[in-house]
This record gives structure tokens, sequence and C-alpha cells, in this order.
């Protein structure tokens, strides 16, 4: 740099300075003059800005390849504070902890709904001939469900009131994985909402969901004013704003994510307290980051990134209607894939077991779409 500055300093002199009255003539020819200088602005700005090339690095600077962050002096780690080293202690020990051992594992179907199912049928359908692989659980908000359907009855949790948007959302999904987790036999826990539909047959929903040491949580980095403009500084020093993930709340979650939910106390309470509407003028919906940031900083190799349910918003609203159910229907949405395909156990896989957004007007067409292929493993090839 200081050669540079000194051959810079030069030329300018040699621009400003009057030429003397008497110059000698010159003996070199100007281009020569211009060729040096300019191999040597070459020779310097390649020693201080070397090329990614492992050739030229290693022609050019004894230092190697190397970037502009790598010339900065390193940034200290950051000491924990006393309640991210315990919760980091108890998430590793949970990590560490080998799935219950069971003669049947279950998938434990949670509803969150505000009352009555409308496909209850189509569920009824759904799980008949395998009571021995599932359980199912209902947290109904405001109002009590009257159910058709043996695999419904009497199987409502202890329920409050949910208000969209607010922390109560995360509250009533801890309350569903609070009761699935007290039978140890559910080793995957999956949240859907009273207009979600199933998308293949039972056998293929358990076998892609058991099959895997993975978890189906949504998580993406959102630079705009709806993603990362939502992160508040009052999340500081425990969530950092580089940190800070949006997802769909629809998630399936193997047993040993449940556990880590229901034991962080931490986390849940920065969420709580500044992801909220209205905070800092922000719009800032816990259901829809809670989760996605939490696993990110703990066990971002953990979880797929994708949600295996599938929602169409492109209209703006509900979609579709009922007479658009149709057997194409269902089975584009099991051949839909996201921005990047989905890959499950090193395969691409179809990235959908569910879909939600029905009208409740759509059930006599879904059964009877369903009902002429006598398994639904037409949609799962």
């Amino acid at each position: 740099m200081k050669a540079a500055k000194a051959w810079r300093l030069g030329i300018g002199d040699f621009h400003i300075m009057p030429a003397p009255r008497h110059r000698p003539p010159v003996k070199r020819p100007v281009w020569i003059i211009v060729l040096v200088s300019f191999v040597s602005m070459l020779l310097i700005a390649a020693y201080i800005y070397p090329s990614q090339s492992y050739g030229t690095c290693y022609m050019f600077s004894s230092n190697g390849c190397k970037t502009f962050s790598d010339w900065l002096p390193p940034v200290p780690v950051r000491e924990l504070t006393d309640d991210e080293r315990a919760a980091s202690v108890v998430f590793s020990d949970i990590l560490r902890t080998p799935p219950v051992q069971s003669k049947t594992a279950k998938i434990a179907f949670m509803f969150l709904t505000p009352g009555p199912l409308p496909f209850e049928r189509l569920w009824d359908k759904f799980f008949h001939g395998h009571q021995d692989r599932f359980t199912v659980y209902v947290h109904a908000s405001k109002e009590k469900p009257v159910h058709k359907s043996r695999y419904f009855i009497d199987r409502e949790i202890r329920s409050e009131k949910v208000v969209w948007g607010k922390i109560s959302m995360v509250d009533a999904e801890r309350r569903l994985l609070a009761n699935a987790l007290q039978d140890p036999d559910n080793q995957q826990f999956v949240l859907l909402s009273d207009s979600c539909v199933p998308l293949h047959d039972f056998d293929y929903v358990y076998n892609y969901l058991m099959d895997t040491n993975m978890s189906f949580v949504d998580c993406f980095v959102d630079p705009g004013p709806h993603g990362s403009g939502r992160y508040s500084e009052h999340m500081l020093p425990e969530v950092e704003k580089k940190d800070f993930r949006k997802g769909a709340q629809w998630f399936s979650m193997k047993r040993q994510h449940a556990l880590i939910v229901m034991a962080d106390s931490l986390y849940y309470t920065k969420f709580k307290l500044y992801c909220k509407p209205g905070m800092d003028g922000k719009n800032c919906y816990a259901d829809e980051h809670y989760l996605p940031t939490l696993f990110h900083m703990i066990d971002r190799d953990g979880i797929a990134n994708w949600s295996v349910t599938h929602v169409d918003w492109s209209e703006g609203k509900w979609h579709p209607r009922a007479q658009e159910v149709t057997y194409e229907l269902l089975r584009n949405l099991t051949k839909e894939v996201q921005i990047r395909p989905c890959i499950w156990n090193g395969m691409r896989r179809p990235c959908y077991l569910f879909a939600r957004k029905f009208y409740p007007e759509t059930l006599d067409n879904l059964l009877l779409v369903l009902s002429n292929y006598t398994s639904m493993s037409e949609f799962s090839q």
C-alpha cells in the first residue's frame, strides 16, 4: 500500500510540476514507461486482493487465497448467559438420548381446531384398520366438537382460547405436545388444522414419517418486512437477527424435538414477550417464527426445512372449492414441489402428505374421489 501511495504521489508530482525550460530529450519510448507502470499496478493489486484461482493466488501472494473477511481480526465468541448454558445442556442431553423403544411406534395426530372437524369422516376412512399405530388429540379452542368417528370420541384435551397471531397459538401447540408425549409409544407428532385432509394412504404416511430421523419443520430466511423485519432487538443476546427464521406452523416432529419444545422456557419467553402484533410498530407472529428459529439455533441439521402440509394461497383465500376436488387435483398436489426438491433419506420424494384450507363442502367430493380407489396408494406413486 505504501508503494502504491508513493507511486501515485510521484505521478501527481509529475503532472503538477512545471516542466524545465531546457528539458533533455527522452531517451526511452513513452510506451515502455506506460507498460512498466501498468504491470506494477497489476502486481500491487494482485498482492493486496489475490485471485481465488489456486495458481494465481500462490503466484502473486505467499499468503495464499484469502477473502476480505480473512484479513479482518477474528470475531470473539460471545460467552453464553447462565440461562443459555443451562438450556444448551438440557437440549444436548435430549438430542443424545435414543428414542424410546416400543413394540408399536405410533403417530400422534394433533388437531388444532376452533370447534367441529368438518373432515372427520374422511379421517375415519384414513385411520380405519390402523388402530394400533396412531393416537388422536383434539384441541378445540371455542366449541367442543360432537364426534361421529370412534377415533375422535373422548380425544379432546383441556383447551384454552386461541387468538390468531398471538402466543396462545404456540401455547396450544405445546399443550397438544404435552398430552401426546404422555404416551411413550408416540414417536412422531403431526400438527393439523380443521381444514386439513390426507393426500396419501395411512401406510405411506406412516412409513414416510417413521423411516427417517428427521422433523419436518418449515424454516427459511425472509429478508423482507414480513420476515426479518419483524425481529426485535429486545430478544438479544439469546436470539440474534441472523438466526431469526420464518416458517409455516404446521409440522411433523420427532419425539426428541417434541421434548425440546416442552423443555424450552428461555427462547419461548423471548418470543412471548417480544414477538407479538404491534410490538415496536411491527406485527410479529410467534407461531410463524418461534419453532423455525428455535430449531435453526439448536439442531438445524435435524429438520428438513419444509412442511409436509400443502396450502394454496394463490387466490388469497381458501382453496380449492368443492367442484374443483378431483382425482387429478389430489394427485397433482402430491407431485407439487417446493422451490428446492424435497430430499428424504438422500432420495427425492413427494413433499406433501397433507393439504389444508379445503372448504367444508368439499367433503362429499373428497369421499367420492377416494372411494373410487380402495386404498389411497394411487396418490403415492
